[in-house]
């Protein structure tokens, strides 16, 4: 007999128990069967178990002992493949490429997963995950939006996102205090606005929305002059979140050549 799982808070543990939500993000994945998909944070099943009548062979990532022995009871090796430990520190490189990502996020590693995720963009051909409502807002809003910030552009120089729909608290067990909502990031081939060096890009725009009210002229003081601003057409009063992805990178462009 299984005995019933205690969700974990330092896990983040808020379980997915609506079929409605739970069919909705199968169809928006529609997997084949022989799609390399790679499941994060399985939990009790609510997503594995239809993604493995569909797909011949699942990969999970999960840190929960007592989960993956369960996964371990109901589920063969042969349709299922167990990596446990942090999914932060996971290799998505070791499992080759074309994959495809799916899962219902920890909130608590959130941001920091997204980036991993950009991390290994060459690797993955599309992602469907569960977040909080606001971080999705935040991935997918526009420049002059509120909402829109360092992560904003960091993702968006490396992927096509858009919001599918919004998941309520009642679809979890336990229910979290925040709207939730699923998003789909599919990698470009290459950036629409490719930066000469992407350790360069990433530092401007880490620098640039360190103080969100401060201007560029100030953020960027002694990483850019005011010339180079007019050069590049640029508004030196103007603040980070009224900046394209592609104004960033034409900042981080001047500042590689004239290192």
């Amino acid at each position: 007999m299984t005995v019933r799982h205690i969700p974990r808070k330092r896990f983040g543990q808020n379980f997915l128990v609506d079929d409605g939500i739970i069919d909705g993000i199968i169809n928006a994945i529609a997997p084949q069967r022989s799609d390399h998909m790679v499941e994060i944070g399985p939990g009790l099943g609510a997503l594995t178990v239809p993604l493995l009548t569909r797909l011949d062979h699942l990969q999970v990532v999960e840190i929960d002992r007592d989960l993956i022995a369960r996964l371990r009871e109901h589920h063969s090796s042969e349709k299922l493949t167990i990596h446990e430990g942090d999914v932060l520190k996971f290799d998505f490189a070791a499992l080759g490429g074309n994959l495809r990502i799916a899962g219902n996020l920890p909130y608590n590693i959130s941001t920091p997963l997204l980036f991993r995720f950009a991390e290994f963009a060459g690797h993955i051909r599309d992602v469907y995950v569960m977040l909080q409502r606001e971080v999705v807002e935040r991935m997918v809003a526009a420049p002059g939006d509120s909402e829109f910030s360092r992560l904003s552009v960091m993702l968006q120089y490396r992927f096509d996102m858009e919001m599918l729909f919004d998941v309520p608290p009642e679809s979890f067990d336990p229910a979290p205090k925040v709207e939730s909502a699923v998003v789909r990031l599919m990698p470009f081939a290459t950036p629409p606005h490719p930066a000469r060096d992407e350790a360069v890009f990433s530092s401007v725009v880490a620098r640039a929305f360190s103080q969100r009210r401060k201007t560029l002229r100030n953020t960027l003081k002694g990483v850019i002059a005011d010339a180079d601003f007019a050069r590049l057409n640029i508004d030196a009063g103007a603040r980070a979140q009224e900046l394209s992805v592609a104004d960033f990178v034409r900042i981080a462009d001047a500042v590689t050549a004239s290192a």
